[in-house]
């Protein structure tokens, strides 16, 4: 079922009678006080969201949005932050010079205490260098270029979203359980964009450091809908691995067109959303893949989420909605552990290793040398006509890292990715 239209600052339709035992519940979840928010309080606290509505990553945006409408309004059930309500300005980033001129909008004009979201890492990089200028925090929940945190890397940017080497080394762990790496020969299709190029330089270094080989790679339009003339070379290189280094809703037609054009090659990605595996179908999901996030985790708390949302919106959330909505409760935490909205005292308490509860099995924080958030990932794979709904369409692999391993153990190092930082 489509979800409810979307408007700007604007609560996404949904129950709007809050009990007191939800409210006690959400303040509990995030870990606040709830002291009732009243006419004539302090002015809200005014939080910029940018991402992508529109273009071959709207689908994922229209999850982001969802999610932190969802967070916000459950923040402000449980009595706001340090009794004032968080306001969440919302804007579609659309492209790199959008996105830069939204963003000094959001906070020349509305006076933002910080900007959170972006999908696409061109866009995020141009939000970046305005919020490093004004000196304005950024938590980005959706960009995964390791340069974001390496060569590019600010004091005022934070990072909820995986970089590109924990997706690689998450999904190459068990391409390398399969056998799949070592005297193998992978064809791989890339995006052509900043985020599909820094994608392939990372999975290049994996090859390297595992024995495999490039029968090819191409490098794929954003705009690319008919997949036909790549599958055609795919069937006639017959590679013992197809890589995916795609994005957005190219991720979509390439399963669908895989799938109908009957080749028989395995597949991964080391770059995945769940919604793009939604949208191609369970019979055309094939593969191994990483991924931040998944609806079916069994924590407490990632229960609680995947009930409320799917409440809302009638369907569950995919790992963009779980980035959107844990960075809001992070910024709420934080806020209210500091009694303080000043962002420097908010960089200062998560560059000290502040923990956060992320839905999983270990609690997660912000490495004080890149400002990665370090947590677990998963690699799943597609079950096929063997999925038993629309939703449950893959199996997962336990928590990645393991519970023995510290959580840097999928991070770039510093000699991958180095960062300097102002």
């Amino acid at each position: 079922m489509s979800p409810p239209p979307l408007g700007r600052n604007r609560s996404m339709t949904g129950p709007t009678r809050v009990t007191r035992r939800k409210v006690l519940a959400a303040g509990a979840a995030l870990g606040l006080a709830a002291p009732a928010i009243v006419r004539g309080q302090s002015d809200a606290i005014r939080i910029g969201h940018l991402t992508p509505r529109t273009g071959f990553l709207g689908p994922l945006g229209e999850f982001a949005v969802q999610a932190a409408d969802l967070a916000v309004d459950e923040i402000n059930a449980a009595g706001g932050v340090l009794g004032r309500r968080i306001e969440l300005l919302k804007e579609d980033s659309v492209n790199p010079q959008t996105a830069a001129t939204k963003a000094e909008r959001l906070i020349e004009r509305d006076r933002v205490v910080c900007i959170v979201g972006e999908i696409s890492s061109a866009s995020a990089l141009a939000i970046a260098q305005v919020t490093t200028r004004t000196g304005t925090l950024f938590i980005n929940t959706g960009a995964n270029s390791d340069a974001l945190r390496g060569s590019n890397c600010a004091r005022s940017m934070f990072h909820v979203e995986s970089q590109n080497s924990m997706y690689v080394k998450t999904a190459g762990r068990a391409l390398l359980a399969q056998g799949l790496v070592r005297g193998k020969r992978w064809f791989s299709l890339t995006a052509d964009y900043a985020f599909g190029h820094d994608l392939l330089r990372v999975a290049r270094r994996f090859m390297e450091q595992n024995g495999g080989q490039f029968a090819a790679d191409r490098l794929v339009p954003t705009d690319l809908a008919d997949f036909s003339a790549l599958l055609l070379e795919i069937r006639a290189a017959r590679p013992d691995l197809v890589i995916s280094n795609l994005a957005g809703n190219q991720i979509t037609n390439f399963l669908k067109q895989y799938a109908e054009f009957g080749l028989t090659f395995p597949v991964a990605g080391f770059g995945f959303d769940t919604a793009l595996a939604w949208a191609a179908g369970r019979d055309a999901f094939i593969g191994t893949w990483p991924v931040v996030w998944h609806h079916m985790i069994d924590t407490p708390a990632s229960r609680a989420f995947v009930d409320s949302f799917r409440r809302r919106y009638r369907r569950p959330p995919e790992n963009q909605a779980w980035g959107d909505y844990v960075a809001m409760r992070i910024i709420a935490q934080s806020m209210t552990e500091l009694r303080s909205t000043d962002p420097q005292r908010l960089i200062e308490h998560w560059r000290k290793g502040a923990k956060f509860d992320l839905m999983k099995t270990r609690e997660g924080y912000f490495r004080a040398s890149d400002h990665q958030l370090m947590h677990e990932m998963y690699a799943v794979e597609g079950l096929g006509s063997r999925a038993p709904n629309q939703w449950d369409i893959f199996r997962s692999s336990g928590p990645i890292p393991g519970p023995g391993e510290p959580l840097e153990a999928i991070a770039a190092t510093e000699e991958e990715n180095q960062c300097r930082m102002a």
